[in-house]
């Protein structure tokens, strides 16, 4: 993993860099908490957004921005940026109990139902306020950035509006690369309309991680939505921790739906068990753990696996521990 810097190991967290020459600073953090959320779809609900808020206030201990309980706005995107618990988060690293938090809406959807074009609904609710200088800490997953652009598009527009100076950005992800492209533009306009802006710092969860797209050899992928191990940068703890069950590398998603996986787990237990099912399919017609390895985390040292692992077993463990949850 040559390509990332380290700048912290321990057991609760470690922290990488990513060396890429951007403005904005980039890192790759790894946590018992976030491994367990990218690996472990049973990890639903309460106990999901539990252990993110945990990981995130791991990151708050290390994280190279000075913030000041006065200035800090937990900005949440809604809903997927409820998920991180940031406000939560700063009061358990911190120890603060004043920090501001505003609210925006923008949920993205498709502009046909085969289209790989999205645009922005949902968008009528925004609660947005600052002090007269204020650094924006924001959560939220990241696949085509659609809501992430509209939303820190917002926030800008209300800055200026308001008179009021930003000073840096925090964003926390379960994203992709949009995420680094979308902040390196933001971070720009920052420093255009706020001329003693400091930073903006980037913390992508266990990796940046590749979104599906059409061309993506894969045989099951919700394009514009999946978040792929497939030849994505990784934390080197994320990527072992692939060899302590067959069913972790073969995940549809690293996250899959972060509304419904934390708010309507009916709905998110549904879309698991449909992926499964349709890896039951593919071992019932001849596919085996390890051409689906090969398809879907080409990287791993398939060796490592017990020569005997069934798909169909495998398969079969994660529906009914799926099913468990419904």
């Amino acid at each position: 993993m040559s390509e990332l810097i380290t700048k912290h190991q321990s057991k609760a967290i470690s922290l990488y860099q990513i060396p890429d020459g951007r403005k904005v600073e980039a890192f790759i953090v790894s946590t018992p908490q976030t491994r367990r959320i990218s690996n472990d779809p049973t990890c639903a609900g309460v106990e999901y957004t539990d252990l993110l808020e945990q990981a995130c206030s791991e990151v708050f201990k290390l994280q190279p921005v000075v913030l000041s309980e006065q200035e800090t706005v937990v900005v949440n995107i809604l809903r997927g940026g409820l998920n991180y618990g940031l406000r939560q988060a700063i009061a358990r690293a911190y120890g603060w109990r004043n920090h501001t938090t505003c609210f925006i809406s923008a949920q993205r959807a498709r502009n046909a139902g085969d289209s790989e074009s999205w645009h922005i609904t949902e968008n009528d609710y925004e609660k947005v306020y600052f002090p007269e200088t204020a650094s924006l800490v924001i959560g939220d997953v990241v696949a085509t950035g659609t809501s992430l652009r509209y939303a820190l598009q917002e926030l800008l527009r209300s800055a200026v509006e308001q008179k009021v100076r930003l000073r840096n950005i925090l964003f926390f992800t379960f994203g992709g690369e949009k995420a680094g492209e979308i902040l390196e533009e933001i971070d720009g306009e920052c420093r255009r309309l706020f001329p003693d802006y400091g930073q903006t710092a980037l913390f992508y969860l266990e990796g940046r991680f590749t979104c599906a797209q059409l061309d993506t050899p894969l045989s099951v992928r919700l394009t514009g939505t999946d978040l792929l191990r497939w030849h994505a940068l990784m934390a080197p703890e994320f990527i072992e921790s692939q060899y302590e069950n067959p069913s972790y590398p073969l995940e549809r998603c690293t996250i899959y739906d972060a509304g419904s996986r934390a708010f309507w787990v009916r709905e998110y237990v549904a879309d698991v068990i449909g992926y499964w099912r349709q890896n039951l399919q593919f071992a019932e017609h001849g596919m085996t753990f390890f051409d689906l390895l090969a398809e879907r985390f080409p990287e791993l040292d398939a060796s490592r696996f017990p020569a005997d692992t069934d798909l169909r077993q495998i398969a079969l463990k994660q529906l009914d521990l799926m099913e468990k949850l419904a």
